[in-house]
């Protein structure tokens, strides 16, 4: 709304032909007819600019924002969230934005570099992970001998928690209203009713899946759901150690997770969305269970984004191919 600082501008000038020449959504502000009138420019400016980084933290400001927020999605859709860093167009909408939502530094490291210079701006920096109990690799169940690198440590996936999502929820209205008081009250009723989806959301998955036979997860990806597993008393075993995207999968715990679907007669393995499951479509022709999504909501498809999917939409989802893979009675 009102980003005129040094940095900006030098950013700008240097910056000026690619931003005008850029494409992405969200990018180029444009009206009905694609002409960029300048009346429809002066418009979307009045709103609250919102920068957002991974697709939950988009959604909610979206939804508690409303008409008062124009909310940029960070992370090209399509994606994979772990690989991204940040194009030069992509600082200067950071730079001109009132307020920038992101993940966390052990989810989004490259934030470390640009925090101050941003805060120096202006601009409001909420580091949704700042007020959730984060969980290291000892926190979960692993099989022993797992070596989790020093930079697996902390577990970035706290949003696949729908109780952790609750206060991110709490988080956004927050700095909305901290950024536009005169609409405070009306963020504030926004995030009471997504709070109360998420708690009915909770409610359902912990009536699920204390009907279901198995309590164990069996993932051919690198498993983002250790926050949920803990959150629902279930356990989950992946070929892969710790949760990093940079780790490999090991024959060993391959061979230990086909041994386990053949032992338990489990009838499922889950995948990541937007990477090719490469890993469990092996120990799906191995073994003969279903191929099922558990989408990590990291990210979305180009169209899952228009057709307008939420976080909690994602949720139920995985829900439903959950009570299918463990065996919901």
């Amino acid at each position: 709304m009102k980003r005129k600082g040094i940095v900006y501008l030098v950013l700008l000038m240097i910056f000026a032909f690619s931003v005008s020449a850029c494409t992405d959504e969200g990018q180029v502000r444009v009206d009905e007819n694609g002409t960029g009138e300048p009346e429809a420019l002066e418009e979307a400016d009045e709103k609250i600019s919102v920068v957002a980084t991974l697709f939950p933290q988009y959604d909610f400001a979206r939804r508690i924002g409303g008409e008062n927020v124009d909310v940029r999605y960070l992370l090209p859709t399509g994606t994979e969230a772990h690989s991204y860093e940040p194009t030069p167009q992509d600082m200067v909408s950071l730079l001109n934005a009132d307020v920038f939502l992101h993940t966390g530094e052990f989810m989004e490291p490259w934030t470390a570099n640009i925090v101050e210079n941003l805060k120096e701006e202006g601009v409001l920096v909420v580091d949704l992970s700042q007020n959730i109990p984060l969980l290291t690799a000892d926190d979960h169940e692993h099989e022993e001998g797992d070596d989790h690198g020093e930079e697996e440590a902390i577990d970035p996936h706290y949003w696949t928690d729908p109780n952790m999502a609750m206060i991110m929820a709490k988080s956004i209205g927050d700095a909305l209203a901290r950024v536009d008081p005169d609409n405070a009250d009306q963020y504030k009723v926004e995030e009471a009713a997504l709070v109360e989806d998420l708690i009915l959301l909770d409610n359902e998955i912990r009536e699920a899946l204390s009907r279901t036979k198995s309590k164990t997860i069996l993932s051919g990806g690198h498993f983002a759901f250790g926050y949920f597993a803990r959150q629902y008393g279930l356990e989950h075993m992946s070929p892969y150690a710790g949760f990093s995207p940079n780790a490999e999968p090991t024959p060993q715990r391959i061979t230990a997770l086909i041994q386990t679907i053949e032992e338990t007669g489990a009838n499922a393995i889950y995948h990541e969305e937007l990477i090719d499951p490469k890993v469990a479509q092996v120990i799906v022709d191995e073994t003969g269970a279903k191929l099922l999504l558990l989408h990590g909501a990291h990210n979305v498809s180009k169209e899952e984004l228009e057709s307008g999917k939420t976080y909690i939409e994602i949720m139920y989802d995985n829900l439903e191919n959950l009570k299918e893979g463990l065996g919901y009675e």
